[in-house]
């Protein structure tokens, strides 16, 4: 594979404001999002416990006496549970600020049980690059200028065409694969998907006894991407062509032991802090950590995406491409991302974003240039029903022009929205 060109990310600001501050942080994550690297630009030593050498350092000195100063970074902790509960006590007698970095893309191996860490190890989540991450203009428009009221006039274009968009899904905001030439990203993220399903799944202790099954099944939730498809109709979509399918018990496995290796990233259903809506459906919106990974398992690139074989998952991978935008610029600014749907689905919006102090961002997404009123009507729908809570409303879309509305409500193509 090719050199990998660092690319910083809203994720490094958020280290560089949190380690002065917090003993220990634990990035979170899918493989080969980048925790390893982004975390070793700021240790001053680091212990890889996918290693046996290391893990047996570390088991032979739980309380890190011989550790060397300054930020250590772990990596892979899970492959050695018992060092959460160490960095726990070390930062209960006092550790200083920054001096804990632990890195991992699992839930401890077999489910162990280890103490929360809640008040002690900060967790941080650490997704694929979003779309402003990457090479590319600097976009005009920040999402938490939006989020604070700060933004000032809705202005910009770009020269970004539905193309690139499709681009951008096919190559992921996986950094050690986005930048590597198509034909061998393709075989790699195969090998990506190969590798969590039959060796990262049985090393959570999910026995994996038919993997064409798993595969099938992920396969329909991929497809499933950016709906609320009830998990009954996902298995119906996993059945094989003679008729059988999994059972209900092993898929909802799949589900849980593929969320806690962070491939799957549903979008939880948006319970609002303060306001008088009733009746919202919890159900989750569903999510791979990447579109990119959902386009892979479906065989989809961006040629196909564009063609008739592609049009039915074109606007749910758009969409999700813009959640992960949106989600990754959310927690820079310290805001939670939900979707709103009404329990009789008349009324939904597709992603909410609320702030710390409890005011609202709407947000569609419309794989279009152009935006109607009917485009808009959930959104109108949303302020008059949180009057003041809503402090902006916003489409995005695969325009060139960002602008608002006479109704209020900004237009902003999905490549000038930042951080």
């Amino acid at each position: 594979m090719s050199p990998e060109v660092y690319s910083r990310r809203s994720l490094d600001d958020e280290l560089d404001e949190l380690l002065p501050l917090a003993s220990a942080i634990a990035l979170e994550g899918p493989k080969g999002v980048g925790k390893t690297r982004t975390a070793l630009r700021r240790s001053d030593a680091a212990w890889f416990l996918d290693d046996e050498s290391h893990r047996a350092l570390v088991s032979a000195d739980p309380t890190f006496a011989a550790a060397p100063p300054g930020t250590l970074l772990i990596d892979e902790w899970q492959r050695l549970p018992s060092v959460w509960d160490s960095v726990r006590r070390r930062v209960d007698e006092g550790a200083p600020a920054g001096r804990f970095l632990l890195s991992g893309s699992a839930t401890p191996v077999g489910g162990t049980v280890v103490h929360s860490g809640a008040g002690r190890i900060l967790s941080l989540r650490m997704r694929p690059m979003a779309l402003c991450g990457r090479p590319g203009p600097s976009p005009s428009i920040r999402l938490r200028h939006l989020l604070d009221g700060r933004q000032g006039p809705i202005g910009g274009t770009t020269s970004t065409s539905l193309v690139d968009y499709f681009e951008a899904i096919e190559s992921t905001g996986l950094p050690g694969l986005m930048r590597e030439p198509p034909r061998l990203r393709r075989p790699l993220l195969r090998s990506y998907v190969d590798q969590i399903l039959l060796k990262d799944l049985p090393e959570q202790g999910l026995a994996v006894r038919r993997p064409e099954t798993l595969r099938r099944w992920l396969a329909a939730y991929a497809a499933a991407s950016s709906t609320t498809a009830a998990y009954s109709r996902i298995l119906d979509s996993a059945t094989a062509g003679d008729g059988s399918h999994p059972a209900k018990t092993t898929t909802i496995a799949y589900r849980d032991h593929l969320t806690q290796l962070f491939l799957l990233d549903p979008v939880p259903g948006w319970s609002p802090s303060r306001s008088p809506l009733r009746r919202l459906q919890q159900a989750p919106k569903h999510q791979l950590a990447d579109p990119g990974l959902a386009a892979a398992i479906l065989g989809l690139t961006a040629q196909r995406l564009l063609s008739p074989h592609g049009a039915h998952v074109a606007g749910p991978l758009f969409e999700a491409l813009a959640t992960l935008s949106v989600r990754v610029a959310a927690q820079s600014a310290e805001a939670r991302v939900g979707h709103l749907r009404t329990g009789n689905g008349d009324r939904e919006v597709d992603l909410i974003v609320e702030g710390e102090s409890g005011q609202v961002l709407g947000i569609e997404v419309k794989m279009s240039a152009s935006v109607g009123d009917a485009d808009v009507r959930h959104l109108r729908w949303l302020r008059e029903q949180l009057g003041s809570d809503v402090v902006d409303l916003v489409v995005l879309t695969t325009g060139t022009h960002a602008y608002r509305r006479p109704d209020g409500i900004a237009v902003i193509p999905l490549a000038l929205l930042g951080a």
